[in-house]
């Protein structure tokens, strides 16, 4: 995530994009790792290049769950919530990060493929294995600003 995106870079963006069969996930997916989010401005810029309407583009990004429409706090923890990991205790670790501070995104996910390392986590993009509720409440405390 770099930050704010500029009309120029999103209009470079769509044309790097745009004439290719299948653009829509993979701009979407550009913009987002651009600026973190895929912002207002982006939609309506990308539903008229490629002619579609807001509703189909809203449609797809609230769809899949790894798009936001918001910018994201400073960090992000998602908890598998998968049967393995629900088997060996990602219950108590989602109770435990709900106090998690302001700065903090957490987020439910169904299965990071740690299964044989469960129950797990992801931090910031590290994976995180064989974690409990202990563990959890250090790393919120120590990812406060």
């Amino acid at each position: 995530m770099t930050g704010p995106l500029t009309d120029e870079a999103l209009a470079a963006l769509i044309e790097s994009h745009r004439r290719q069969k299948g653009a829509l996930l993979p701009l979407l997916h550009a913009v987002q790792a651009a600026c973190g989010y895929i912002p207002e401005t982006a939609i309506a810029a990308i539903a008229k290049a490629l002619r579609i309407s807001r509703a189909e583009l809203e449609g797809v990004v609230s769809f899949y769950a790894d798009f936001r429409r918001s910018p994201p706090n400073l960090h992000r923890l998602r908890i598998c919530r998968a049967e393995s990991c629900r088997a060996t205790g990602s219950e108590a670790l989602w109770l435990a990060a709900q106090g998690a501070p302001a700065d903090i995104d957490v987020e439910a996910v169904y299965c990071l493929g740690a299964c044989a390392a469960s129950p797990a986590a992801e931090y910031d993009g590290r994976l995180l294995c064989r974690l409990d509720p202990a563990r959890v409440a250090r790393l919120l405390q120590e990812g406060k600003s």
